[in-house]
């Protein structure tokens, strides 16, 4: 299967569906940070500098490729908890691009993914409606990633579609494959970080900054500060010993993103920290995109009993 990666980032989604068995014929996006970092990391495919919201031009260009999959990330701060929402700022925009360009090239299959709040907004209702009316069946899931071999609790909203299909077509394989537990950074890395406790800052203090490596990490932000002088322990602090607790090195939260030990990163600390905070977790694209390869190589369950059953206990 010949995959497309929009708004690709530093390569999150990218390596993870590459992982899973997807050949990856392409790539687009704008920021030159991410640029950087994706091209000293993949040179088995090109990736373009493209203003994707300039969507014929887009169009055009990707469907030189014959792509079966379109698979994006389209920036996500218009409904991201972090900071103000504005469904109609610029960012919500380029999703409805997003569905714009699959409806333009209509690969077999396309992949969006995005925070979890997006479920509730009136761009997704829109382009869910778009997307069935060019003959899409979808399916939609918020997966914890913890639950998808990643040592975090991020949660990350995922449209699926597929030509012909009927909606909910993927999900009984998706909620089927999960793990029945949550991953911990300890099962992860093996006691190879060396303590028993971190310190991740929090967005107010009212939330702890705490945690143990008994445990998945808090969501990886794009932001990695010391523990603050005179640090006010919050009752749910797992340690209140500053003596046992420090902060997790850049590379470290990158591991925790399941980015591997030798992927490279350029810029500055405060570029490196947003490009690993806004990515996607690697292990969480490699789950999606297998479920993607295993349905393709065989069909899926239509049992729509069975879904409400497997949500329900999951």
């Amino acid at each position: 299967m010949k995959a497309i990666d929009l708004f690709a980032g530093c390569g999150g989604l990218s390596l993870g569906l590459s992982n899973s068995g997807i050949d990856i014929a392409a790539a687009y996006e704008y920021w030159e940070p991410a640029l950087k970092v994706y091209r000293n990391n993949f040179e088995d495919h090109p990736i373009f500098h493209f203003d994707l919201q300039k969507v014929n031009d887009a169009i055009e260009h990707i469907t030189k490729f014959k792509p079966d999959l379109i698979a994006g990330g389209p920036p996500c701060q218009d409904f991201s908890s972090a900071g103000k929402r504005d469904e109609t700022g610029s960012r919500a925009d380029l999703s409805v691009s997003f569905c714009d360009i699959v409806i333009g090239v209509k690969p077999k299959w396309f992949l969006m993914e995005n925070v979890d709040r997006i479920e509730k907004s009136n761009v997704l209702k829109k382009i869910k409606n778009s997307l069935q009316n060019a003959g899409y069946g979808l399916t939609s899931v918020v997966l914890d990633a913890s639950y998808c071999n990643v040592p975090q609790k991020r949660k990350r909203f995922f449209l699926i579609g597929k030509l012909g299909e009927v909606n909910g077509f993927i999900l009984p394989n998706i909620l089927n494959g999960l793990s029945t537990n949550r991953l911990s950074v300890r099962e992860y890395f093996n006691d190879k970080l060396g303590t028993e406790f971190y310190y991740r800052h929090p967005r107010s203090y009212a939330r702890r900054g705490i945690f143990s490596i008994d445990e998945p990490s808090p969501t990886i932000r794009g932001v990695n500060r010391p523990i603050p002088p005179g640090y006010s322990f919050h009752s749910g602090d797992p340690c209140h010993d500053l003596m046992k607790i420090r902060p997790l090195s850049t590379i470290e939260r990158a591991q925790i993103q399941t980015f591997p030990k030798d992927f490279k990163w350029l810029g500055n600390k405060s570029t490196i920290e947003q490009l690993i905070g806004n990515a996607v977790p690697v292990n969480l694209a490699e789950f999606v995109g297998s479920n993607i390869i295993n349905f393709e190589n065989k069909k899926g369950s239509y049992d729509f009993k069975e879904i409400e059953e497997i949500t329900l206990t999951k």
